[in-house]
């Protein structure tokens, strides 16, 4: 998958692979505008056009095949269908790719999903006819060949051999080791523990796929553990065995605690978070304070899993951890007194740790609930509230023998916070955000709106070239002057062509202190998900306070532009990622499709996305007028 096309959202269970469309599409939404009939060019439901204004036409240009998708030599990580796109440079051509019709919209631009071209012979053969002239082209592609030979006819997979070279686990944790083999084939593990030699059966685990099982067994880290000794896998196979090395574990000590401290943040810097995931490479949820003491209980693949409480593990980066000299103390956090200290703008929660404390908050309506892992309550003094109109109760409880869950009982809902480190009274603040007051005639004026014209870096591409951090910025101008127009101060984040990144576009919209943010962007799908079928229109959020932006954004845009409404998700994003506003990433066309990829090149659509935003937004801020 090249930076172009991957999965940048998700939908739940059970709805088209990888959560890309629902299984059922729901009935296209009535434009507001007449809307044209789907162009012929389209394979697939109307809902690809629908709204849209037509593709202009391209006749007697040259020929000139330009493949966007896939490109040459690359790897197309799928079983069976993908997609090709690109252009023939004119739209009276005729395109034949391996044989099959494609059709080819006014403009030139093709959208194609086809059979994966032979493991013998891995190409696309494409032809572009207009009369007399004919044009060719090839492009090559790698497809997955994961299987390895061993000795004689035995199949086994040393590529997909775990634990891989560099994991780290205490001796007494279980770790799983697995390889793919053929199906008939008999796989054991060899180690050493205590001077003895182990052998363990490895057992196949689901259907096989191309041929191939994979095996797996649970042992102890003990066993994997003796570099003089190393664990091999030996797989066997009508009379034919292969013997494969297993990457030696780092054993952590048992005698006393492998500590280390989340990386630091700059001075003064109170947007540096060190994000935690239940497991490696997963989504995040924790967002931890910079210089964090926590236990090392493991690592693999890039990340280290470190011990919140004496009930859960999570995963960090490497790169957030500096492991502590050996005996360094675990921090004992036990809590003085807490109280609230209100101020015009926000209201802090302050709770005296001692040290830093790994944390989570999660809003839910009127309540914030700050929990507290590694720490002990005791609380010299309840603090008395009725000089605040936010917060109006603050209730504890030890949830367990060193997490604390704390509860915040709001006067409305949740609407931004900070999670904060005072070192001068060595406290943890929660620092809660009232609301902007709204003038119901005018729900926009005063507010500052951050408006993120998505990408670069990244980013997709459409058939005839147009790309995603190009056709969103004159959308992002729009949307600027619509906001002035209302009395908003827009922030953008950036107004030219060049590449801002991901954590500075977030940063910046915080410490301008924006009321809330939009990013604006253009989807596309991975190998394998059939564009036909998935695609539309859909907004994503990361906070729950931030939902209520994503409805009114996604109605907005829905009822504008008349393509399939895939709703509003969850997903863990970057932009969407600060607490202190809500914020929403845009979703509203797929640029792979090369009927919306000609909308964005249109200046009224590229109007009526930025009017969308508007719309959406200022229906928010509307709900909380008096």
């Amino acid at each position: 998958m090249t930076p172009a096309f991957r999965a940048r959202w998700a939908l739940p269970v059970g709805l088209v692979v990888l959560g890309c469309a629902p299984a059922t599409s729901p009935a296209p939404v009535p434009s507001p505008v007449p809307a044209p009939a789907p162009r012929p060019f389209v394979e697939g439901p109307p809902e690809l056009v629908a709204g849209l204004p037509p593709a202009p036409a391209v006749t007697n240009a040259p020929l000139q095949l330009t493949v966007r998708y896939p490109e040459p030599g690359q790897l197309v990580a799928v079983r069976d269908s993908n997609f090709l796109l690109g252009s023939v440079g004119s739209g009276d051509a005729s395109l034949t790719i391996n044989g099959t019709d494609v059709p080819v919209a006014p403009n030139g631009a093709f959208l194609a999903w086809l059979p994966l071209p032979p493991a013998e012979t891995p190409r696309y053969q494409l032809m572009a006819v207009r009369g007399a002239d004919t044009v060719r082209q090839e492009v090559p592609v790698r497809l997955p060949t994961r299987a390895r030979l061993a000795p004689g006819a035995l199949v086994a997979d040393d590529g997909a051999l775990t634990p891989e070279a560099g994991t780290w686990a205490r001796p007494d944790a279980y770790l799983r080791v697995t390889v793919r083999a053929a199906e008939q084939a008999s796989v054991e593990l060899y180690g050493r523990r205590d001077r003895e030699t182990v052998r363990i059966p490895l057992r196949p685990l689901g259907a096989p796929v191309n041929g191939l099982v994979t095996f797996a067994t649970d042992v102890l880290a003990a066993v994997l553990g003796d570099p003089a000794a190393p664990a091999r896998v030996v797989v066997r196979a009508g009379g034919d065995s292969a013997r494969l090395p297993v990457a030696a574990v780092k054993l952590l000590p048992t005698t006393w605690r492998q500590l280390a401290t989340l990386a630091p943040a700059a001075a003064g810097d109170t947007d540096r978070a060190v994000f935690g995931r239940t497991i490696v490479d997963g989504t995040y949820k924790w967002l931890l304070l910079p210089r964090t003491t926590l236990e090392v209980t493991g690592r693999q693949g890039g990340f280290t899993r470190v011990r919140l409480d004496a009930l859960l593990d999570i995963w960090v980066a490497n790169g957030d951890v500096q492991l502590l000299p050996e005996g360094t103390p675990l921090p004992r956090r036990v809590t003085g007194g807490m109280r609230v200290v209100p101020a015009r703008e926000w209201a802090d929660l302050v709770i005296g740790t001692g040290e830093p404390p790994a944390h989570l908050v999660e809003a839910e309506g009127r309540t914030l609930t700050l929990t507290l892992y590694g720490v002990q309550m005791n609380p010299e003094i309840s603090p008395l509230l009725e000089a605040d109109t936010l917060v109006r109760r603050v209730g504890w409880e030890q949830v367990g023998s060193d997490r604390v869950r704390v509860t915040l009982a709001l006067s409305q809902p949740a609407y931004g916070w900070l999670v904060l480190w005072d070192p001068a009274r060595r406290a943890v603040v929660l620092r809660v955000r009232r609301p902007p007051r709204i003038d119901p005639a005018r729900p926009l004026a005063g507010l500052r709106i951050g408006v993120d014209p998505g990408h670069p870096p990244a980013g997709a591409t459409g058939p005839t070239g147009l790309y995603e951090g190009d056709a969103v910025l004159p959308v992002g101008g729009l949307v600027a002057e619509l906001l002035a127009a209302r009395g908003a101060t827009p922030v953008l984040t950036r107004r030219t062509r060049e590449g801002v990144g991901l954590t500075a576009r977030a940063v910046a919209s915080r410490r301008a202190d924006v009321h809330a943010f939009v990013s604006i962007h253009l989807n596309a799908l991975p190998d394998g998900v059939n564009p036909f079928t998935a695609n539309g229109t859909s907004t994503l959020f990361f906070h729950q306070p931030s939902e209520p932006l994503a409805r009114h954004v996604q109605r907005a845009m829905v009822s504008r532009f008349g393509v399939r409404d895939l709703g509003v998700h969850y997903q863990n994003l970057a932009v969407a990622r600060p607490s202190w506003y809500p914020a929403v990433l845009a979703e509203g066309l797929f640029l792979m499709i090369p009927a919306q990829e000609a909308a964005m090149r249109d200046p009224g659509f590229q109007r009526r996305y930025a009017e969308a935003l508007v719309a959406g937004v200022e229906a928010y801020f509307r709900e909380w007028a008096p």
